[in-house]
């Protein structure tokens, strides 16, 4: 023996504290995705992963959704690794920034908490600002995009080295059997419509909210109604049922009732079924850091329209040979979005040269384990932190 202290690291092990409902298939949402993705694939990287759900109206929690919050950080042990969804971390810094002593905390931010559509200034500026004291307070930050890092860093005033982006990742799925374009097998599928050439199925998938802006694109389908086409508005209905009551009542007024349709939240085969016949995804958000249906949409081969908000552009991005897989469209110039679908809708071969591009970009798209390694790259980080810390007390 030659006396040399020997330092040995603690097992790969994290505790994930995510908000109820995480995994209720009535409610799906990107955010929620996101958080099972990684508590299912972090283990398949040797981490140990124990995941707690806090139920309660996050943001806005009642006192006993705040009392669990307390208690579940309160009994976690010293120096243990744990991964705080921004929607249950970032509104309440006074049960948060206390344990960052003690805890290794790291926060996935999916939005930032002031971005969500219809809040009242006073609201908003509270929620930015309950935000900023916890970011601060905590040694790691999770973005969903590059564009999202960047904003955390100049919106909070963060250490850019804190502030790390690891967007989600996307499945790849087999492409349609047929033709090159992908028709032939799908109009098969159509029974009746067999045979003949089928109007364009439209899809959009996304929370049934004002952020989501499923007004906005009825608006635009209305200026393109003698055209043919049919949209699926694929998403859940309960969070705001005072917008949901609205748009129904836009549809009908436009004359749009039997070719807009709200189907409800899918998931599984049935959302998959529904990418599988669609022949553009369309998404005419307000705000999003990422936009994990783009990313879905292309990984089938299905090519984009939407509005060029946050991190949208970087989940489209580009072929390897530089083009967009389809199009994207200022938020406030609702004239572009109906111009861009009347050319889609009219013009074949534009039709053509977007799902070919989709089709290439695809190949280029990150998986889940990408985003797994890049999660598992900053609790790494954080668990040698901790050894450290260890160590020099010694």
């Amino acid at each position: 023996m030659n006396g040399a202290a020997t330092t040995t690291l603690p097992p790969r092990s994290v505790h994930v504290v995510m908000p109820g409902g995480v995994a209720d298939p009535s409610a799906p949402s990107g955010g929620n995705v996101y958080d099972l993705r990684i508590c299912r694939d972090l283990p398949r990287l040797g981490w140990q992963v124990h995941p707690r759900a806090v139920d309660g109206g996050w943001p806005r929690p009642g006192p006993g959704a705040r009392a669990e919050l307390a208690r579940v950080l309160r009994e976690t042990a010293d120096d243990s690794l744990v991964l705080l969804d921004g929607l249950v971390a970032c509104a309440v810094p006074e049960i948060v920034v206390p344990e960052a002593g003690r805890l290794r905390l790291a926060v996935l931010l999916h939005l930032p908490l002031g971005d969500e559509t219809g809040l009242d200034p006073e609201t908003a500026a509270a929620l930015d600002a309950a935000e900023r004291e916890t970011l601060r307070a905590v040694p790691a930050v999770v973005a969903t995009s590059e564009w999202a890092a960047g904003r955390l860093v100049e919106q909070h005033g963060l250490t850019p080295a804190r502030v790390h982006a690891a967007a989600p990742g996307a499945d790849i799925a087999p492409l349609a059997p047929g033709t090159d374009d992908g028709r032939q097998g799908r109009e098969a599928e159509g029974g009746a419509e067999d045979g003949a050439q089928r109007a364009p199925r439209l899809l959009c998938v996304a929370s049934v909210t004002p952020r989501k802006g499923q007004h906005r694109l009825v608006e635009a389908l209305a200026g393109v109604a003698d055209l043919p086409w049919s949209c699926e508005l694929v998403g859940g209905l309960e969070h705001d049922p005072g917008y949901v009551a609205r748009l129904r009542k836009l549809i009908d007024g436009l004359g749009l009732g039997d070719r807009v349709r709200l189907t409800g939240p899918r998931t599984g085969a049935a959302l998959n079924a529904s990418y599988a016949a669609a022949d553009l995804f369309v998404l005419t958000s307000y705000a999003e850091t990422y936009g994990m249906a783009v990313t879905e949409a292309l990984g089938r081969g299905v090519p984009v329209l939407a509005t060029a908000v946050g991190g949208v552009p970087e989940a489209v991005g580009h072929t390897p040979d530089g083009c967009r897989p389809g199009a994207l469209v200022p938020p406030d110039e609702p004239a572009v979005l109906t111009a861009a679908l009347r050319r889609w809708l009219s013009e074949p071969d534009v039709r053509d040269r977007w799902r070919r591009a989709a089709r290439r970009r695809r190949t280029a798209l990150a998986g889940w384990e990408t985003t797994a390694r890049r999660l598992a790259a900053v609790l790494d980080e954080l668990r040698l932190r901790t050894e450290l810390r260890r160590t020099h007390a010694c």
